[in-house]
């Protein structure tokens, strides 16, 4: 990882922490994408954020609840299309620290569920900023649950995969399919969509029954959410059809057969 460089005067009005002034960073998780499930820890780290680094996938709702004169910061990162680089991104939160009390990095989902904290609270470290983690709630739990599929049943699935289906390079990412395969437990795959059709031939390839239950939720948690339910083999083209968007979660397995019993659709 790239040391920390530290440029310009540093400010006086900051409390002095190992030879610097800084204030403390926040890795805030800002939720699955409704605004209300956000935990009460992290809403009250945003209301009292002097300065808010945010995804693309964290809830504009949010942000109304920034105190007057907190300055709000946009990195977010959708396919070919990166704001800002992720180094770029660590070096900001350390420059911030220097400038404010109480900075806030929102991240979309979890902070440490494919979400670089661990980069950015690795890179504070190195440079001497104080950091606090303030876990969210995951999408690859949260969605399903709002489409009606619980991850785990008893009887059916006693544990679940959550993989990320995207690699550095944009392309489908180094996954296990046969260790998901072979075994009982719900497959999840985040950031999968455009690779959908890939991700179910390689669960078949490694011995899934083209007859399993899958299903892809398209802005879930939000009132944009839309479901798309399936087997295995037609999965893909049944959420062309539906011209599903992202961000998606794929779950494929038994528990998808659930929905019929506890969706509110």
């Amino acid at each position: 990882m790239p040391g920390c460089i530290w440029q310009g005067e540093l400010p006086v009005n900051q409390t002095k922490r190992k030879g610097f002034y800084m204030g403390t960073v926040y890795l805030v998780g800002a939720g699955p994408g409704d605004p209300e499930l956000i935990t009460v820890k992290g809403l009250k780290a945003v209301q009292e954020a002097d300065c808010i680094v945010y995804d693309r996938l964290a809830s504009p709702e949010l942000l109304r609840e920034a105190k007057p004169g907190c300055e709000q910061i946009y990195v977010g990162k959708a396919s070919h299309n990166h704001t800002m680089r992720q180094e770029e991104i660590n070096r900001l939160l350390a420059e911030k620290s220097r400038e404010y009390e109480k900075t806030v990095r929102l991240k979309g989902g979890d902070v440490y569920v494919f979400g670089r904290g661990g980069e950015e609270g690795m890179y504070l470290k190195d440079c001497g900023v104080p950091f606090e983690i303030i876990p969210g709630v995951t999408s690859a739990i949260a969605g399903p649950a709002c489409a009606g599929i619980p991850v785990t049943h008893r009887g059916i699935a006693s544990g679940f995969h959550v993989v990320t289906a995207h690699s550095q390079s944009d392309q489908l990412a180094e996954i296990d399919f046969r260790a998901m395969a072979e075994g009982k437990e719900t497959c999840i795959f985040l950031m999968g969509l455009g690779k959908l059709e890939e991700i179910a031939r390689g669960l078949m390839d490694a011995g899934m029954p083209g007859s399993t239950e899958a299903a892809v939720i398209s802005c879930a948690t939000t009132a944009r959410q839309q479901v798309c339910v399936s087997d295995l083999e037609h999965i893909s083209r049944k959420a062309g059809e539906a011209r599903l968007v992202s961000p998606a979660v794929i779950v494929v397995g038994q528990v998808v057969s659930l929905r019929e019993k506890l969706g509110a659709e």
